[in-house]
């Protein structure tokens, strides 16, 4: 006698099923987060390599940025793990400041690092989910040396700014060697072929100079009431 069990078998159904698990997944993900980024001081974002060690000149720079960001009134956020975004919870926690990580589950260099608020650490399964943390919250964003993610978080907020999808913030490149062919490019090509403006290139601004890029911050935001960001 045959088995009609597996005739009844609809992959749509089970496909169907697994989707909406995943939606509540990310639904837990953005409840977690809102709870508890809402607690948080106005803070800055400071993005950057996973990849770059103590000593590096990069990182000790961030380590630098960080201290001053604190001492101009502001928390740090970065995404958690090594690198730049250790080097930054360093920095804060070293000046006495409230320092957050918002840390992302990989399957290689995305440790959360120790120097991270232990109440002020998340953990995510979704890119997209933990981006809405850092373009929601953060008043500011500084961009240190990096690679495919500092790049695709570099364009993604100017992105949401140029579009007004969210409040215009300062947005901080530190490191002017390390920017400036991709500054160049972007004049080159993208300015030259009319695909974005000569203001949008005013979105951002470049500086070795730690106090300058918290200096930038603080007087973009003095006289004005911090918000969230959309």
């Amino acid at each position: 006698m045959s088995n009609n069990n597996s005739n009844n078998y609809d992959p749509h159904i089970q496909n169907s099923q697994e989707d909406l698990w995943r939606v509540f997944r990310i639904m837990a993900e953005f409840v977690e987060g809102f709870e508890k980024m809402s607690t948080i001081k106005p803070s800055v974002a400071i993005f950057g390599s996973a990849r770059a060690n103590p000593g590096d000149k990069y990182y000790e720079l961030t380590k630098e940025v960080a201290k001053e960001i604190v001492r101009a009134g502001y928390g740090v956020i970065t995404g958690g793990g090594p690198g730049i975004m250790e080097a930054a919870n360093k920095g804060a926690k070293d000046a006495g400041g409230s320092s957050a990580g918002v840390n992302i589950e990989l399957p290689h260099e995305q440790d959360s690092n120790p120097y991270i608020d232990r109440d002020k650490l998340l953990s995510f399964r979704y890119f997209f989910v933990r981006k809405v943390m850092f373009f929601k919250y953060a008043q500011g964003y500084i961009l240190m040396p990096g690679g495919f993610g500092t790049s695709d978080e570099f364009f993604e907020v100017l992105t949401l700014i140029q579009t007004g999808k969210t409040t215009r913030f300062p947005v901080v490149l530190m490191g002017k060697e390390f920017w400036t062919e991709l500054i160049d490019w972007m004049n080159k090509k993208l300015l030259s072929h009319h695909y974005i403006s000569r203001e949008d290139l005013d979105l951002f601004t470049t500086t070795d100079d730690p106090a300058e890029a918290a200096s930038f911050v603080h007087s973009f935001h003095k006289g004005k009431k911090h918000t969230t960001n959309f």
